[in-house]
């Protein structure tokens, strides 16, 4: 985050031109609603104070964040490139252009569509993408139409019908999945019929052997890979293999390691990019880039993802696709590989260090940017040890472990991920602190007495000594890394 020095002053002190963007801008936003201003401020101040292990959150560049704030926010862009359904998008293009290509560039694949709004948004190209390819199409031919438009009522009914009569095969919740692989509280559990492998429960491993087991006997249209809780690579040749031995369309959900394989951490067997039909990803997260989506694929289903917009998708936002395009050209230049090795050196430290004080870890460790502990051993529910760590300055979040005996609200376990520190700046020296931290807050922490005086699975008592000394250190450690020292709003 290296910055050029502005011929603007304050006090004499030079400002970098970072400081006076942030700056006007903050004053442009205050003359009209002083409220919201002072909120940006203050949620720059409390991200520099809050020691952030939030696997799913990062950092974006100056760059990033400035390249969000521009007129391409008026901007209805409706369709695809040069294939717009209102003029004037000429700038547009040009920038969805770039943006693609330098996701093309880094990641291998033939094609590229960066309209997303969201990694649910990308989930939800990539699922109608394949209904399209392997239910629409061949209804179409057989009814000798070109569109569905031109499909009799009988027929179109009997095409609605077999697009609500799909099968999705992917990770558990509990085992590490994400409720966006057809989980009934998403939408995507209400179009197909899904089920779910796990892990070992000895191991805590993906068990693949189970896997293509559940495959045969389920044959889903859709088997699905990626996970948002579990701490190991997966091996994406064998999960190919599954896919073609069933007949099933292979996709890989990559949000959570994205930037693990732009960063070439994530390499053969372990880059989805080769195996997968589809493959989709936030381009925050370890990507480290604005919050947004994006889907990749080879030519066959190219046509089909493209037409996301106006499929499932609202009109595009290019300011955020310009965003991506800056973050995207970040993570070409050769430091972002480096940053992905720290991620992963730094995630392994941090397991070792809780390894050594007693903590347990789901699957023992971590080969990925997270792990996850399992805090029933300091006697917790996530929820009691989440907050505790909040009381201190820890910013964590609860999570479900394999068989969770406390369900997906209070959980057993707290999820850490080490990319958002990694672009702070600490590195293996300071994981081993970080762990004390964490082992040092929930070894000093109780459940307290729900309101029928029973044992709560919210509430807990903490020694607030313990407090205030881990949050001086907090203080210490993040004040040898500043956040965003480029930035000086004043």
């Amino acid at each position: 985050m290296a910055s050029s020095v502005s011929e603007f002053s304050v006090d004499s002190a030079p400002l970098t031109t970072e400081s006076v963007a942030f700056r006007s801008a903050l004053d442009v936003v205050r003359q009209v609603e002083p409220r919201i201003a002072e909120a940006i401020g203050t949620e720059l101040a409390d991200q520099r104070e809050s020691l952030k292990l939030i696997a799913s959150e990062n950092y974006a560049s100056p760059a990033v964040l400035l390249a969000m704030g521009n007129w391409f926010s008026d901007k209805y862009a409706e369709g695809a490139v040069g294939r717009r359904f209102y003029a004037g998008c000429r700038n547009v293009d040009t920038v969805e252009s770039i943006a693609a290509e330098h996701a093309r560039e880094l990641f291998g694949s033939a094609h590229a569509y960066v309209q997303p709004h969201s990694g649910i948004d990308a989930n939800l190209v990539a699922f109608w993408a394949v209904l399209a390819d392997r239910v629409e199409v061949p209804a179409l031919r057989d009814a000798g139409v070109r569109q569905v438009n031109d499909l009799s009522e009988a027929d179109w009914a009997a095409l609605r019908r077999a697009f609500g009569n799909q099968r999705m095969l992917g990770m558990s919740l509990d085992a590490g999945g994400h409720l966006t692989h057809g989980f009934r509280p998403n939408i995507s559990g209400k179009m197909f019929d899904q089920r779910s492998y796990g892990t070992d429960p000895v191991t805590g491993l993906l068990d693949y052997d189970e896997v293509r087991r559940v495959a045969r006997e389920f044959r889903p249209l859709i088997l699905v890979a990626g996970y948002s809780a579990y701490p190991r690579r997966v091996n994406f040749r064998i999960m190919r293999e599954i896919a073609d031995e069933v007949g099933a369309t292979f996709m890989v959900d990559m949000a959570h390691f994205a930037g693990l394989v732009a960063g070439k951490v994530f390499t053969g067997d372990f880059d989805p990019v080769p195996y997968a039909h589809i493959v989709t990803t936030t381009t925050h997260k370890s990507l480290r880039g604005p919050r947004g989506g994006m889907v990749l694929c080879g030519p066959g289903l190219a046509e089909q993802v493209d037409r996301g917009c106006p499929m499932v998708l609202g009109g595009p936002l290019p300011h955020v696709m310009a965003a991506k395009a800056v973050a995207l050209a970040e993570a070409r230049r050769p430091d972002f590989q480096g940053y992905a090795r720290r991620v992963v050196e730094n995630a392994a430290t941090l397991a070792e260090g809780l390894l050594r004080r007693g903590a347990t870890l789901v699957t023992g460790g971590t080969d990925n940017h997270l792990l996850l502990v399992d805090v029933s051993g300091y006697g917790l529910t996530g929820r009691q040890a989440e907050a505790a760590l909040l009381d201190a300055g820890i910013v964590t979040n609860r999570n479900a472990v394999p068989r969770d005996p406390n369900g997906a609200w209070y959980t057993s376990g707290i999820r850490l991920g080490t990319p958002a520190l990694t672009t702070r700046g600490l590195g293996v020296a300071e994981m081993d602190e970080v762990a004390d931290l964490l082992h040092v807050v929930l070894s000093a922490t109780r459940p307290g007495a729900g309101p029928d005086g029973g044992v709560s699975k919210a509430r807990y008592v903490v020694d607030a000594g313990v407090v205030e000394r881990v949050a001086g250190r907090v203080a210490d450690l993040l004040g040898r890394h500043p956040l965003y020292p480029s930035v000086d709003l004043g």
